[in-house]
Formats: structure tokens, C-alpha cells, sequence
């Protein structure tokens, strides 16, 4: 059964729209802080939304394959996360070293600032059948680089 081009655009789309909306809701109901490499996975599925919505209203066919482009980014940045999380390479010395850089010391000293912590990139804060956010993120987003690439080469 093949399904439509409108119709594997409006699934990558919700889908994008699943994972940022998941996002959101463990960092705001949850109550899991974002890291850096965490808040930069967002933005390809933002991207990914914008572009699903263009090409549901205007039907060209060209937008699936930047459809497809945003979800592999947002892939590939969260295989670079899992790698930092399992300690397979270096991550970025602002999330993984505990950095508190650009937060004076007279604040740090001072019990009536609130200073937030360091979310680390290098720390997995959730993780369901051994795979954390971002392994999860990958999985999704490769999924739904799929369904773009589908939507692209479907007449």
C-alpha cells in the first residue's frame, strides 16, 4: 500500500510535531532541564514542522527532500549526543565539563542567587528500554527522514 505524498508529509510533520511537543513536556512537566546538544535537536524538527506545513499548502514535491534534510540533521546531532552520553568521544566543554563560565564569583558565593546547574550533555537524565532522549530522538528522526524521503520520490 502506498500512501499519498500529502499524507507521508502530514505523518513526518506530526511526527516532528511529537517529538518537539515531547521535548517540551519533559522539560516543562517533567521537569528535565535541556542541555546544549539536547536544545540543538529541537531546531531540525522546527525547521522540519515549518517545511511540512509550506509543502502541505503548496503541494511541491521539492520541500519533502529539505524535510528529509531537517530530520537527518536532528539524527545526527542526536548521534553525536548518545556517543558524548556513552562516553564514545569528547562532547562540547560547555555541557560536559561542568562548566560554570560567565557566572561571576561574587554570585556563586551569594545563598540569595539562585544560580541554575549545569545541565551536563555527558549525563543521561531518562532513559527507556536502555536508550536515552536522544538514542530516541535518532531512532524517530531517522524514522521520519524515511517517510520523507517516501514523500519526495512519490508522484
Amino acid at each position: 500500500m502506498t500512501l499519498p505524498r500529502q499524507t507521508l508529509i502530514l505523518l513526518a510533520t506530526l511526527g516532528s510535531v511529537a517529538l518537539l511537543g515531547g521535548a517540551f513536556a519533559f522539560q516543562y512537566i517533567g521537569g528535565l532541564a535541556p542541555c546544549q546538544l539536547c536544545l540543538w535537536q529541537r531546531w531540525p524538527h522546527a525547521a522540519a514542522i515549518l517545511i511540512g506545513l509550506v509543502a502541505l499548502a503548496t503541494g511541491w514535491r521539492g520541500l519533502a527532500w529539505l524535510g528529509a534534510l531537517a530530520a537527518l540533521a536532528t539524527a545526527a546531532i542526536a548521534v553525536f549526543h548518545v556517543g558524548v552520553e556513552l562516553k564514545w568521544w569528547e562532547g562540547l566543554a560547555s555541557c560536559t565539563a561542568g562548566s560554570i563560565d560567565g557566572i561571576s564569583t561574587a554570585d556563586l558565593l551569594d545563598p540569595t542567587k539562585d544560580v541554575a546547574a549545569v545541565v551536563r550533555c555527558d549525563a543521561i537524565a531518562w532513559q527507556m528500554l536502555g536508550i536515552s532522549m536522544a538514542g530516541w530522538n535518532a531512532i524517530l528522526s531517522l524514522v521520519l527522514a524515511g517517510i520523507w524521503v517516501k514523500a519526495a520520490r512519490t508522484a
